[in-house]
């Protein structure tokens, strides 16, 4: 009984204190409409030609590719603020991507197009960033099913013990095969923290009830010698 009641303890404190998070961060700013949409596990953001200033909005943790027609000019990508300067690729498929790794505003210009690319956090009652230690007790405690969505090569370099493979890019098709823990609790986690995040959305997008993003990665998860497994 003592373990039920700390088990339900620990479940309901953790999302009660994502919750009042996003009420309170709620109340000072609402998250703006977000731009594009999330296709393969990239946000793709259709951009057009005029001579107004773009203005887009993206969570931290997307991979963004541009969407856009020769008539935008010379497709040459900048966001100085982030260090990007690319030529870019019509073909969606052969495009490059760029991570959001941090929040902020960034002016960008594409072409002839120019505006500027906010960088919000992702925010959910039914989600919650946690640690490598707060992790590391969830596994002992709840026991939820862990969700690692790098690449194959990554998994069989190490991985967490009893986790779940679905790639980042192949699970808004593969969802499904989590199903029966779409009202479970669910540990996820990439390499440091953007492809979880991006495959967070994903699954409450899908409907998935409750969602554990381990902020930092394996990478927190093996600096702080939590146990690493290798193979498949």
């Amino acid at each position: 009984m003592k373990k039920i009641l700390s088990v339900m303890f620990i479940a309901v404190f953790l999302f009660g204190a994502s919750h009042q998070t996003s009420v309170s961060a709620g109340a000072a700013s609402v998250d703006p409409a977000i731009s594009g949409s999330v296709v393969g596990g990239y946000r793709i953001l259709p951009v057009q030609k005029t001579e107004e200033k773009i203005h887009l909005t993206v969570y931290r943790g997307d991979y963004l590719k541009f969407k856009f027609s020769g008539a935008v000019g010379n497709p040459v990508l900048s966001i100085p603020g982030l260090s990007v300067e690319k030529e870019l690729s019509d073909n969606l498929d052969n495009a490059p991507y760029f991570k959001m790794k941090k929040t902020g505003t960034f002016p960008f210009s594409l072409g002839q197009v120019s505006g500027d690319i906010t960088v919000i956090e992702y925010r959910q009652p039914n989600y919650r960033k946690v640690s490598a230690k707060e992790a590391a007790g969830l596994i002992k405690n709840i026991q939820p099913l862990i969700l690692d969505v790098r690449t194959s090569w990554e998994y069989k370099k190490g991985h967490l013990k009893k986790s779940v493979l679905i790639p980042v890019q192949e699970l808004q098709s593969r969802y499904k095969e989590i199903a029966e823990y779409k009202n479970q609790d669910i540990l996820i986690y990439c390499a440091t923290g953007n492809r979880s995040t991006v495959a967070s959305k994903i699954l409450i997008d899908k409907g998935f009830k409750r969602i554990f993003n381990m902020r930092y990665g394996i990478y927190e998860w093996g600096r702080d010698k939590y146990p690493v497994i290798s193979g498949s």
